[in-house]
Parts: C-alpha cells; sequence; structure tokens
C-alpha cells in the first residue's frame, strides 16, 4: 500500500460520485480542504496520509464497502452493491489552452482527431465525455494550474453549473452558469478580477457541464 495509491483511491471514490476532493470531504462531515493535494504532503517534505477516521467517514458518506476501496488503492477490480463492475477508462486529454485551436472538436463539441492525449478515469457514463487541464491563474481559487477538469456533453446543464462553452471565435472557455434565456447566455468569470460575459445564442457552438475537477 503506498502513499500516492490511497490518495488515488480518494480521488477515484469522488470521480464516481461527482465530487471533487474537497467536496467529497465535504460530504464525510470533514474540513473542505483535508483532501487537498497541498495536504497531502508536510512543510518537511514528508508524506502526509489520511487517518483511519477520515477514511471510514467517507466509506459512511458515498455508502463504499472497505473491500471497494481497497480495490480502487490497489488497482484491482471490484463489484460494487448490483453486481456491476466498477472499471477505470480512458479519455481524451488536452491542455484548455489548445481546445480553442482547430481539429480538436466536432461542430457537436465532441472530441476529434489524434492530438488529444488521455487520461484514466473511474467510469463516466458518457461515452463522449473529455477532460481538460487547466493552465495558469485566470481561474484562480476555483481551478488552479494543473488541475484536470471532466467535462460531459450528454449531462444535463442548469444555472450555477461549471461549464465549458466554444464562441464562434474560436475561444473555448471554463465559466459558471449564471442565466440562460431564449435568446441570451450570461456566464461568470471563476476568477472575480475577470469579467462576467454576456452572449447571445447564435454566438455559442456549444456548452458543456464540468462533472469532475481533480482538486
Amino acid at each position: 500500500m503506498r502513499h500516492e495509491d490511497v490518495w488515488r483511491a480518494i480521488d477515484a471514490l469522488a470521480a464516481e460520485h461527482g465530487l471533487s476532493a474537497s467536496g467529497l470531504a465535504r460530504r464525510a462531515g470533514l474540513d473542505p480542504t483535508a483532501f487537498n493535494p497541498s495536504k497531502r504532503t508536510g512543510i518537511d517534505g514528508r508524506a502526509r496520509w489520511p487517518s483511519t477516521e477520515s477514511v471510514a467517514k467517507v466509506l459512511t458518506a458515498t455508502g463504499a464497502g472497505l473491500e471497494a476501496f481497497a480495490a480502487l488503492v490497489t488497482g484491482a477490480p471490484a463489484l460494487p452493491r448490483g453486481g456491476r463492475t466498477a472499471a477505470a477508462r480512458r479519455i481524451p486529454l488536452i491542455g484548455l489552452a489548445q481546445a480553442g485551436s482547430e481539429g480538436f472538436f466536432d461542430d457537436g463539441g465532441y472530441p476529434v482527431g489524434g492530438g488529444w492525449d488521455e487520461i484514466s478515469v473511474p467510469d463516466v457514463p458518457d461515452p463522449n465525455a473529455y477532460a481538460l487541464e487547466i493552465s495558469g491563474d485566470s481561474m484562480e481559487p476555483v481551478f488552479r494550474d494543473g488541475d484536470v477538469v471532466i467535462v460531459s456533453p450528454a449531462a444535463p446543464v442548469r444555472r450555477g453549473d461549471r461549464v465549458v462553452v466554444s464562441t464562434r471565435k474560436g475561444e473555448v472557455m471554463a465559466k459558471e452558469l449564471l442565466r440562460q434565456s431564449a435568446r441570451r447566455i450570461e456566464l461568470a468569470s471563476l476568477n472575480p478580477a475577470h469579467p462576467n460575459y454576456v452572449f447571445e445564442l447564435g454566438e455559442l457552438l456549444w456548452m458543456h457541464r464540468i462533472v469532475w475537477a481533480s482538486q
């Protein structure tokens, strides 16, 4: 049992329930920062492990069994309740900064072409799901440099959801949906130092919901 495997298992369990690591900690009644990457290594550089109590609370909050969690740690297949195998799958990955370039998406916003990398994630129901890696600090404090977000074109989008949109000018950006009417879409920037946006529906090619982030 290795330090990185235990933390990967916690991230995977969060992903299976559509949560970030901080969202999983919050659901378990823990400090929201308890599972943040910065908490996984001490200031002296030593590896910090999650406590038995925190793991127990996470399993209780998600309904996962100890065997299922152990399978996530070891990478072995496990049969959750219902008997369906919970296996990881690989989905396309590129940097958000690259996403506005031609050749990565079709007109519907589905990933195409051979320029994508891949990332292994817990099962995501949407066969067209893809991942984007955040670069820079323009989306702090919500998303930081190096964070990976998983985007599902099939997921329904509601007010308050974090979304990825593509404009007819070739821009691809991550925002929060403030309001959508029959004519306009209002988007909030994740970084309060940046302005919000209002688009006519015809100015956008597609809008997809962010369903998970590796925070």
